[in-house]
């Protein structure tokens, strides 16, 4: 059974010749190949960083959102770990507002 996540992935443009729409592309068809289906993609553009990491200033921000089997999410979080484009992420379950309107309020 399929489930949604959110991810938002930090991307690495600096020195890259490949624009940050071909590194989404990227993403997209990487969660594709672990069986998963993206149906959101939110770029939230270029930001500075707090304080420098491993020599990085700064980093594009996109959020995907995608469903996938639970027991892939490894599997991709791994994959994408070695991609030297992607120099932050992080998963998020995420909940369906469908499930969330059906849910009676707790008073």
């Amino acid at each position: 059974m399929r489930k949604s996540y959110e991810g938002l992935f930090i991307l690495n443009t600096a020195g890259r010749e490949e624009s940050s729409k071909d590194i989404i592309e990227k993403l997209e068809k990487e969660i594709q190949g672990f069986g998963g289906k993206s149906s959101k993609v939110e770029r939230m553009d270029k930001r500075p960083f707090a304080r420098i990491a491993h020599k990085v200033e700064s980093g594009y921000y996109v959020n995907i959102v995608f469903d996938i089997e639970p027991a892939k999410l490894p599997a991709l979080r791994a994959k994408l770990k070695l991609e030297d484009d992607v120099f932050r992420m992080l998963f998020l379950r995420s909940e369906k507002k469908s499930d969330q309107a059906s849910a009676p309020a707790k008073n």
